[in-house]
């Protein structure tokens, strides 16, 4: 087959420099077109200066060329104004890495009636192959969800109390104060307590698994932390299934997931900062269960997942062109 001919909008930012970074290594894949309006003309490691003399890719203004699929790495509400206004031929598959397209509610264009499935692979794979549209998860929801979903397979959910830290680019690359250096550094703050964004399609995935678990049920504290990459998130419940019992469900559940691993020693964000793999380890004391989850924000959170989720569409190995260690030291 030919190689699968790629465009990206939003090439500029966090995800789409993760995108180009991953996508030129690719064995299966061509960077055709990376669209940035406000760097038209500049080459590519004008803006990821990472990419200097790896590639000689410049900036368009707009979409062009015959493109099998494309990466909407827009800001959240920007995706489907770009669908709306700009045309794209039907037979080009979509991955948007916003959240525009994510809850049943919102998972249609109405333009075109383009349907998009939810891309977690770990629940979905089976949809996401014959998919012509991707909704990317939220970075968040990603790791709330792969830490939750095998017990709720079993009903096992009961009131759930998340908290997650999450590195500065997980705000993109606009300026704002808690973004700078200066406010991040030796600093943690909450935010956005108990009404994070990535909720709605947490709530959606958990109760699609278990019925009857609702919003209600699950709260969640984010908290930015003094560090660029990486998540992780410790989610307390209740579990009469004694630890054993539990992480035999974990394995069992993620066999044959390549990337999302259950582990029985402490996991720490250097395991998974710069990989598109999700950590997983449970600790129990009485009938008080923690599940700690850990991912790269920019990876398994969105860039990395979105790749992932291209190979599952086009039938190649899922893990094509994803293989990466974390940078330990």
């Amino acid at each position: 087959m030919h190689k699968i001919r790629i465009g990206i909008t939003g090439a500029a930012g966090y995800t789409g420099g993760e995108l180009i970074r991953i996508l030129l290594l690719h064995p299966q894949a061509e960077i055709t077109c990376a669209q940035s309006k406000s760097h038209t003309g500049q080459g590519l490691p004008a803006v990821h200066q990472d990419l200097v003399g790896e590639t000689d890719l410049r900036f368009t203004d707009s979409l062009h060329g015959d493109i099998d699929v494309l990466f909407l790495c827009l800001g959240h509400g920007e995706a489907r104004k770009f669908l709306q206004e700009n045309p794209v031929n039907p037979k080009t598959r979509l991955i948007d890495l916003s959240q525009d397209f994510r809850l049943a509610s919102t998972n249609q264009l109405e333009i075109t009636g383009r349907q998009f499935v939810y891309g977690l692979p770990e629940i979905n794979r089976e949809a996401i192959r014959s998919a012509e549209n991707i909704a990317n998860p939220g970075c968040f929801a990603t790791a709330i969800q792969l830490g939750l979903i095998p017990l709720a397979k079993q009903g096992g959910l009961s009131e759930v109390y998340c908290t997650g830290i999450t590195g500065s680019t997980g705000a993109g690359q606009g300026l704002n104060v808690t973004s700078h250096f200066s406010w991040r550094a030796n600093n943690v703050q909450a935010y956005k307590t108990l009404s994070h964004q990535h909720l709605g399609e947490v709530n959606e995935s958990l109760s699609q698994c278990q019925s009857g678990f609702g919003l209600h049920n699950l709260h969640f504290v984010p908290w930015r932390g003094d560090f660029t990459r990486g998540i992780f998130v410790s989610s307390q419940l209740k579990s009469k299934l004694e630890l054993p019992e539990l992480v035999t469900l974990y394995k069992d559940f993620y066999r044959g997931h390549p990337f999302t691993q259950v582990v029985d020693s402490p996991v720490f964000l250097k395991q998974v900062v710069n990989t598109n793999k999700c950590l997983i380890q449970l600790e129990k004391i009485d009938d008080l269960l923690v599940v700690h989850s850990v991912i790269d924000n920019l990876l398994k959170g969105a860039s990395g997942q979105a790749v992932q989720n291209m190979n599952i569409m086009f039938g190649l190995e899922e893990t094509t062109g994803l293989r990466f260690k974390a940078n330990y030291f």
